[in-house]
């Protein structure tokens, strides 16, 4: 629910002002305006196989080519050849990097040791046209997207609608935007139901049993916001398999060297070449939106790492240096003493 994320004003302010900002970055040609530069060398010292060198050589020679230069040998490489001037450099890069890698003892990483599913989340929750200061959002629909980071595809979904019970009469603000009806939600399950299938939804595809996964959001708000408000309201204790995730927004800006101007979904997207699929603020067409930029980015030779977590019900950032841990098997959800 991009609209109401990473701010507290109220939502059809903050509606227009993200997407103002969106249309104004993607229509913008100078999207490519913030390249930054790489070092085109390494520090001194900092790496001692001269296969390093050979990449900071080629990604000096990179950092030189015009967009039609870049795209040129992406195409001679058989590479993905869409995206800005920032994205299709940073791919080239990664290949080199990757193919010399591959042919020197220098190579590090375990492939073994990264996750072997990515579960996209980004919840929809109540809202009203201007929320006052102290409006509590409840989920409102619960989906989720699984990404195989082997075969870099989509390989299932879950979807389920939750009932409100705080603010059971959704206002037509929050319709309009969802495109979630009053008869979906009254049909729905409340949330300690919902999130009781989700769990074991989560358990049948052998997560953090057999295989080792993490959590994927467009922001911090659905873990740090909707997911902890909602358990509070529903009167679970947060889950401890959602306690840490990765906040696409800024693995993505850091990767491709882009400012957070640039890391919204639509502009996200327009970057990498692509263009949204779907309803905008369905959670589940969002969701797919989400995996399909995250796949990107793993083509692009993204190592998408943990950022986030919550400690003490505080959001908190993860160092990149953080040894990549998958997030525990999934658990019944327990009621709060």
């Amino acid at each position: 629910m991009e609209s109401q994320k990473k701010t507290s004003q109220p939502a059809n302010k903050t509606s227009k002002s993200e997407e103002d900002e969106e249309e104004q970055c993607c229509a913008n040609t100078s999207c490519e305006k913030s390249e930054k530069q790489e070092p085109s060398s390494p520090k001194q010292g900092d790496f001692s196989d001269p296969v390093y060198k050979e990449i900071a050589v080629a990604n000096g020679a990179i950092n030189r080519m015009s967009r039609d230069e870049l795209r040129a040998k992406c195409a001679e490489l058989k590479l993905d050849t869409r995206g800005v001037k920032d994205v299709l450099r940073k791919r080239l890069k990664s290949y080199y990097k990757k193919q010399k890698l591959m042919r020197s003892p220098a190579a590090n990483g375990n492939s073994d040791e990264y996750f072997d599913y990515i579960c996209v989340v980004d919840f929809e929750a109540t809202c009203e046209e201007n929320n006052p200061p102290d409006y509590l959002h409840e989920i409102i629909e619960f989906p989720m997207v699984l990404i195989d980071t082997h075969t870099l595809e989509i390989v299932d979904s879950f979807q389920e609608y939750v009932k409100p019970v705080l603010n059971p009469q959704l206002s037509e603000f929050c319709v309009q935007l969802t495109g979630i009806t009053q008869k979906m939600v009254d049909e729905a399950n409340t949330f300690h139901q919902v999130l009781k299938r989700a769990v074991s939804w989560l358990q049948k595809k052998e997560l953090g049993t057999k295989y080792k996964y993490t959590f994927l959001t467009d922001g911090s708000w659905d873990m740090g916001k909707f997911l902890q408000t909602q358990c509070k309201l529903s009167s679970i204790r947060y889950p401890q398999f959602a306690r840490k995730w990765i906040n696409i927004r800024k693995s993505y800006g850091n990767f491709y060297k882009v400012p957070r101007t640039q890391t919204k979904l639509i502009c996200m997207l327009e970057n990498l070449g692509m263009q949204y699929d779907g309803r905008p603020h369905c959670g589940l067409d969002d969701s797919r939106n989400i995996a399909r930029i995250a796949i990107h980015m793993l083509k692009d030779g993204c190592q998408l790492r943990v950022n986030e977590c919550l400690n003490s019900g505080q959001l908190r950032n993860v160092p990149n240096s953080a040894p990549i841990e998958g997030a525990p098997a999934p658990q019944t959800p327990k009621k709060r003493d």
